[in-house]
């Protein structure tokens, strides 16, 4: 499936839960299957930029991307799963040109702060960074 049609398909099904802040909470399921283990957590893996502290891993596997992520908040974690989901099992390529546009169509930047909203920017900043390495 392309990034693309993922991405169409996520926000449809995000968009089935109607008040946005029950949306946003529904991201946590979303964590466990993204969850960076608590060994893989160094110092070189966190992305500045963020309040809270995020780490991101990623690598190529059969040539498509596999993220990992954690952070030290819930929202936070719930958040950047959502990034490392999207942006895994697809092309290096995809991963490093398609942006994200489910914040703005599932109501996301109505709800959260600049801050958060510019941490997640800098998520976005690691994933396309390290994609754009492997697609070279």
């Amino acid at each position: 499936m392309s990034l693309a049609a993922k991405q169409a398909e996520l926000i449809d099904d995000l968009n089935l839960i109607e008040n946005a802040q029950e949306r946003l909470a529904a991201l946590t399921s979303y964590v466990a299957k993204t969850r960076l283990p608590e060994e893989q957590k160094g110092d070189d893996l966190i992305v500045p930029g963020c309040v809270s502290r995020v780490w991101v891993k990623g690598r190529v596997k059969d040539g498509l991307t596999e993220f990992r992520c954690s952070a030290d908040s819930p929202m936070v974690a719930g958040l950047v799963a959502l990034l490392c989901d999207l942006y895994s099992d697809v092309s290096p390529w995809e991963a490093a040109e398609v942006e994200p546009e489910l914040w703005t169509r599932c109501g996301f930047t109505k709800i959260l702060s600049p801050t958060r909203l510019n941490g997640l920017s800098a998520v976005r900043g690691r994933i396309r960074e390290l994609a754009s390495h492997w697609k070279a």
